[in-house]
């Protein structure tokens, strides 16, 4: 499996594919694509977490419909650069993902330290400035958008490089 942090792998960075943005949770996983030429990162969907083999299921679903050729997955790193057990989850859920998946997927992990707070931090604004009431934790809305704020990250990092 070609995983590893992004930083790390870059260089087998696959070329003129889609790229799925991942929020792996431990309830939901938040999904982003980015188009073809890895420069633009839109909110997709959230799968709720039923078991592995039927969240695998519904992303391949995914995979195919637009063609995805790569993966970013948020590494919930800590505050201060340390890995916990929340890393090893995710690490945990990419290697048995490419398992799944089959082949040699390319698979880049990004640190998503404080994706989902500044995510939560927009949507409330947005809520107070529309004064609109909006469940942004049921819809999923959150987990989309953090999906999204990870792969934008790795495509920025991407094009600066």
């Amino acid at each position: 499996m070609a995983a590893g942090l992004l930083t790390a792998i870059i260089k087998d960075l696959p070329r003129n594919v889609r790229l799925l943005g991942m929020d792996v949770g431990k309830k939901t996983i938040g999904l982003a694509l980015a188009d073809p030429g890895h420069g633009v990162a839109t909110p997709l969907k959230t799968i709720k977490r039923v078991k592995f083999t039927q969240d695998v299921t519904e992303i391949r679903k995914v995979i195919t419909e637009y063609e995805v050729g790569g993966y970013v997955m948020g590494l919930p790193v800590n505050m201060d650069g340390t890995e916990g057990p929340r890393c090893q989850s995710v690490r945990d859920f990419a290697v048995e993902f490419a398992r799944q998946l089959g082949g040699d997927p390319w698979i880049a992990f990004w640190d998503e330290r404080l994706s989902t707070v500044s995510v939560e931090e927009l949507v409330d604004e947005l809520v107070e400035k529309r004064k609109t009431r909006v469940n942004a934790k049921d819809s999923g809305l959150i987990d989309r958008l953090a999906a999204q704020h990870i792969l934008q990250g790795a495509l920025d990092y991407i094009r600066a490089r």
